[in-house]
């Protein structure tokens, strides 16, 4: 076949496309007013994550996984945004990956209101001023964000879902070449993700911290003789070159974030559980708190205590683990938790991110 033969059958695929999205539409529109009716949330992560295991299942291929994921996830955001608009707030500005978290799990359609701090990420959600919050709690390399957890004990909010973000990292510069580079802007964590590579190719750098990514690429932009480590999507919004790709130390490197609203997902056959409690300030109290989890065959994946900031040397612990709160199984080690603990409070339970 002829170019142009290629080119119409692609056009006639694309109108049929577009007649079958439009279908899907107006189905959507009735689950919307559906959902109106009966005061559900618009918002079910459980019902998505179905709805992307069974596509990358019947997949047939040559387009990967990746790409029917993140198309589909521009045609869920498209058809959320149908049934009604969702408004979230994360950690900003705009470029930060808390930003790029925020997209990954909301697609395009959604409104998106960046803020200064984590607690301000809580405070519009509990406000309803945003539907949803997304905030960062632990990297794979620099571990738990301390600021997130401890917000959980001053909330009544809940864990809808989560997300995990690969971290990358550029270096952006307006200057002409590397040697002309004083300064470098970078948030601390970015800086520490990244050392080995600033050792060698910029050893006698200033650095200057920055309070995120995308504020290091605001300041490099407006500084010709230096540079920010920054995401691609703050390399774009400022406009500061991109002269060296995947800085980072470890390739493996990733973020974890969490939605948080009011949503309690309903179970989604893959789920993950979060949690924190305090035991008695006894000898073995943790030890027999935890047997709860052995004893009922359930995988822990993160354990963190943070102090409870009322009494020296008072802990709380923060669990993640696999499972959900109406299993029978993680009933019964919860009820068996809590006969161990002066407290147990679930943060939720929702679908387990790839």
């Amino acid at each position: 076949m002829s170019l142009q033969d290629l080119r119409r059958q692609i056009d006639d695929i694309d109108a049929r496309l577009l007649a079958l999205l439009s279908e899907r539409a107006h189905v959507v529109e009735e689950v919307g007013r559906n959902k109106s009716e009966n005061s559900t949330q618009f918002f079910n992560p459980e019902r998505e994550r179905q709805i992307f295991d069974r596509l990358l299942k019947e997949n047939p291929g040559p387009y990967s996984n990746d790409a029917i994921r993140a198309i589909f996830r521009e045609i869920i955001s498209a058809s959320r945004a149908l049934e009604s608009p969702l408004s979230i707030a994360y950690l900003g500005p705009a470029g930060t990956f808390s930003h790029r978290a925020a997209l990954n799990r909301f697609g395009t359609s959604s409104e998106f209101k960046p803020v200064d701090t984590i607690p301000d990420v809580f405070a519009e959600v509990e406000r309803g001023t945003v539907h949803y919050g997304v905030v960062p709690v632990e990297n794979s390399t620099e571990g738990v964000v301390a600021y997130t957890l401890d917000m959980f004990s001053k909330t009544s909010l809940k864990v809808c879902a989560e997300i995990y973000v690969p971290v990358t990292h550029n270096l952006s510069t307006r200057a002409e070449s590397l040697k002309e580079v004083r300064r470098l802007y970078a948030h601390p964590q970015s800086f520490a993700q990244s050392r080995n590579w600033v050792r060698e190719h910029l050893p006698k750098v200033e650095v200057v911290d920055a309070t995120s990514n995308s504020r290091s690429a605001q300041m490099a932009a407006m500084d010709s003789e230096s540079a920010a480590i920054c995401t691609d999507i703050a390399a774009e919004v400022y406009k500061v070159p991109i002269v060296s790709q995947h800085i980072e130390d470890s390739p493996n490197n990733r973020t974890r974030f969490l939605v948080i609203g009011q949503n309690e997902p309903k179970p989604s056959g893959k789920d993950k559980t979060s949690i924190y409690f305090s035991v008695r300030h006894k000898a073995g109290s943790l030890l027999r708190a935890l047997t709860a989890f052995d004893l009922h065959n359930i995988n822990l994946t993160m354990i963190e205590s943070r102090p409870t900031k009322q009494m020296p040397w008072e802990y709380v612990f923060f669990i993640d683990f696999q499972g959900h709160v109406q299993e029978e199984h993680v009933a019964r080690a919860l009820k068996m938790l809590e006969e161990q603990s002066l407290f147990v409070t679930v943060l939720g339970s929702y679908p387990e991110a790839e």
